[in-house]
């Protein structure tokens, strides 16, 4: 998600046509990375397709970059300005102070069952739905097929066979043989990758409460410190320096043997014509039986009316010709079981396949906890810590269970 700072107003019209008339507000996240290809244009096309078809309801609709966007409906919200809509990161905090619609207050029952269930159940508060999915991504190992090649290996389905792999890559003097990016950008991504792969998560399965230091996952931070950073595999950049921007710049230099990458870095490293693989992440034993999901959110808030013509526009954002738009114009996932289908089938989105297969095996973060933010801001500050020559492992768990704890006592 490139940052542009763009502030644009779209199909801003105001109240012109007489009393009747509704201009819905919507706040939007950037997921253009240049002026070309900036979201504005996408909500543009939208705006007026929808405005033609209701010419009581006016869309004024301004996009910000991701840098920005979640702390300006923050401040629009805490100074009473709230939007009718939010696209953006987070919904837990605004839903835990009663200020959303319920996702069923708005929606049709058709587009409502069309959700990915994963997405709809990641968007409950305490079964209820808040959080409406915008867009959706998996992860899926990468490497760098010339020096996998260069190296006689095959891609690794165990971490046994990713060391050994990144042994290999680093006697041919590949600068990072395994990119660890547990730099503060995104570190959070980076830790619940390689915690689902050791069997282990954020979070209980079946209580669902936070279970950072779990045997499960002190055993696979020891395998991580011990076996790939200590054996120097990770690169000349210590992980908990490395940003995740800056690892996948890497892969697309061709300097990086492999890294967990999202869609997006598919367009990255083929414009430098770096020729690459993707395979479902190890596992301690096998390949991992759990993919991360990420998922975007739009939200409703309740402050000025208007549930029925805002329901009104989310059935036709989520029309499945509108989500194939917005999925294929930046490499994402479609959140809707139809558009889904479709782009499963169509040659023209063969790419995303195998991030559209790993899915319906994805976990998402606990985004419905309001105590979510506390423990990502953490573990983007601590968990590089734990794999430095230094760190404890247990003990950086530990640490982080606590803050979990105290985050989660005080929802």
């Amino acid at each position: 998600m490139s940052a542009l700072g763009l502030t644009a107003v779209l199909g801003g019209c105001g109240l012109t046509g007489g009393s009747d008339q509704v201009t819905l507000k919507l706040v939007a996240a950037d997921y253009g990375d240049s002026a070309a290809n900036t979201s504005q244009k996408y909500w543009e096309k939208l705006v007026k397709e929808y405005e033609e078809q209701h010419p009581d309801v006016k869309i004024d609709v301004t996009v910000y970059s991701w840098n920005d966007v979640d702390a300006k409906v923050k401040e629009m919200v805490d100074a009473g300005q709230a939007p009718d809509l939010a696209q953006i990161g987070a919904y837990a905090d605004y839903a835990a102070k009663d200020l959303l619609y319920e996702a069923d207050e708005l929606l049709s029952i058709p587009v409502q069952a069309d959700f990915v269930s994963q997405l709809a159940d990641a968007g409950q508060v305490n079964g209820v739905q808040y959080g409406i999915p915008f867009a959706s991504s998996t992860r899926l190992l990468f490497y760098n097929k010339t020096l996998f090649q260069k190296a006689g290996l095959t891609p690794p389905k165990t971490w046994k066979e990713l060391a050994a792999d990144a042994e290999a890559l680093k006697a041919e003097g590949v600068k990072y043989p395994y990119a660890l990016p547990l730099g503060a950008e995104e570190a959070q991504a980076e830790t619940m990758q390689w915690l689902l792969s050791g069997g282990g998560g954020y979070t209980d399965a079946e209580t669902g409460t936070y279970s950072i230091d779990s045997a499960e996952n002190v055993a696979t931070f020891n395998w991580l410190k011990n076996n790939l950073v200590g054996k120097g595999l990770t690169g000349p950049v210590a992980p908990g320096e490395l940003n995740r921007a800056d690892a996948f710049s890497a892969f697309a230099a061709g300097d990086v043997g492999m890294l967990n990458g999202h869609p997006s870095l598919m367009q990255m490293a083929a414009k430098k014509g770096v020729k690459f693989g993707m395979v479902p992440m190890p596992g301690a034993e096998g390949p991992s039986k759990v993919s991360m999901g990420v998922a975007d959110w739009m939200m409703a808030f309740k402050k000025n009316g208007h549930a029925e013509q805002v329901g009104e526009f989310l059935d036709f954002v989520y029309d499945k010709e509108n989500v194939l738009e917005f999925s294929r114009e930046y490499d994402l996932l479609p959140v809707t079981n139809s558009a889904s289908t479709v782009m499963t089938a169509a040659k023209q989105d063969a790419d995303l396949k195998p991030f559209l297969e790993e899915l319906p095996l994805s976990e998402l973060y606990p985004v419905g906890k309001t105590s979510w933010a506390a423990v990502s801001a953490d573990v983007k500050q601590r968990i590089g810590k734990a794999v430095s020559s230094g760190g404890s492992p247990s003990g950086i768990l530990s640490q982080l269970q606590s803050t979990a704890t105290r985050a989660e006592s005080a929802e």
